[in-house]
């Protein structure tokens, strides 16, 4: 058995499942209703106003790679990148193209951010810097892996998570490799890394093994780690755990979901494991009113007391439609599916108050926030920012 290949072709099958499209049903003439094809979605009474701003073509968006390369933004701008090596520099209240460039080189994560260097991560396994001010490549920095998440930096080192298992820190202004911290990589898992967090000298990053763990961002010593999942059954398949989506670090609250694992709240100062939730989900948590916003790999959204003490709503309306991670705007949290659809969730009381769809091929990237106004990437490459309002 060819180990590697198998780790690059279940985890799509894996994101195939979890979007509800079936390559099975239907072959056989005795086929039962799959229990896993998405809910057909129903009406609802729209009690919000969706308004589109603008919409921006950016390259070929994910491409063919499952990838889920997000927008960041600073100031009045907004960055975008696409698959195919398009970079775009948007105005963020006009929609206006500032600056764009063609890269020679295929993309697979984005965009990191820090004051006016932008970081991109390659399929080949580079990490790009470039000026944020107009495109300009500045150094380009070869690792062993696919880099599937934006890098991050804090202005000394830039961090990048390869799909091989590996964390990196690179010189910010050079591009050298300083350190490099190596993890355990079980024999499948889901194709994908969440994005580190780096702040105040530490990286925070979730691994497919399992673990959330602490390091240095200086030397890439460890500091802590903490068992976000255990892997457990017989098969590889059961035993598959990664903490692939986006984490949430609020306060001195990092919060973390996995893969058949568990939603975990950890105090940072301590790599203490303050509270913990059955959860299974690749997309990542949020957090906004009090709440933790994560969305199960069954389509069931859930916001959780950031306290601890259980559930305040959950939302089960959406099963199946591989859902992203929940983004709160204004004073709700939308999600979006497979089918391209953005759905809009009371932040009270989780009832779907608003629904639009923006891009037939589906967006699975997060998407981005500030007030009242929605920032969505959908798959194809359209880059689209709403105004979501109340109808009262």
């Amino acid at each position: 058995m060819n180990i590697p290949s198998l780790r690059l072709v279940f985890p799509l099958v894996l994101v195939l499942g979890a979007t509800g499209c079936s390559t099975i049903s239907g072959w056989f003439e005795d086929d039962e209703e799959d229990p896993k094809a998405p809910v057909e979605l129903t009406e609802i009474e729209e009690q919000v106003r969706i308004d589109k701003l603008w919409s921006v073509s950016v390259g070929d968006g994910q491409g063919s790679g499952l990838y889920k390369i997000r927008p960041a933004m600073r100031g009045d701008t907004l960055y975008a990148a696409a698959a195919d090596g398009s970079v775009r520099a948007i105005n963020r209240e006009s929609g206006k193209v500032l600056w764009k460039e063609e890269l020679d080189t295929p993309l697979s994560g984005g965009v990191g951010l820090y004051e006016n260097a932008l970081f991109l991560g390659s399929g080949e396994g580079a990490v790009l810097k470039l000026d944020a001010g107009n495109g300009e490549l500045l150094w380009s920095r070869q690792l062993q892996g696919e880099v599937l998440a934006a890098p991050q930096s804090d202005g000394t080192v830039v961090v990048a998570q390869t799909y091989d298992g590996k964390l990196q820190g690179l010189d910010f202004t050079s591009g050298e490799i300083l350190w490099t911290y190596d993890s355990d990589v079980p024999v499948l898992t889901v194709r994908g890394t969440g994005t580190p967090i780096l702040r105040d000298g530490v990286v925070y990053a979730g691994f497919a093994n399992g673990r959330v763990m602490a390091l240095d961002a200086g030397s890439g010593d460890v500091v802590w780690e903490v068992r976000a999942a255990i892997a457990q059954g017989r098969s590889e398949i059961d035993r598959i755990v990664d903490v692939d989506g986006s984490m949430e670090l609020t306060g001195s609250e990092l919060y973390a979901a996995s893969y058949q694992g568990r939603l975990v709240a950890i105090d940072v100062r301590e790599g203490r494991k303050l509270w913990q939730q059955d959860v299974s989900s690749f997309s990542g948590v949020a957090t906004g009113f009090g709440n933790v916003y994560v969305a199960d790999e069954d389509g069931t959204v859930y916001a959780y007391l950031r306290t601890g003490a259980g559930i305040r709503w959950s939302q089960g309306a959406l099963g199946y439609r591989g859902l992203s991670r929940p983004t709160p705007v204004s004073s709700y949290v939308a999600v979006a599916d497979f089918e391209g659809y953005v759905h809009i969730l009371s932040q009270v009381d989780g009832e779907i108050v608003g629904r639009v769809k923006v891009d037939g091929d589906g967006a699975r990237a997060d998407m981005l926030s500030d007030g009242n106004t929605l920032y969505v990437f959908g798959n194809s490459g359209k880059l689209v920012a709403y105004e979501v309002t109340s109808r009262d």
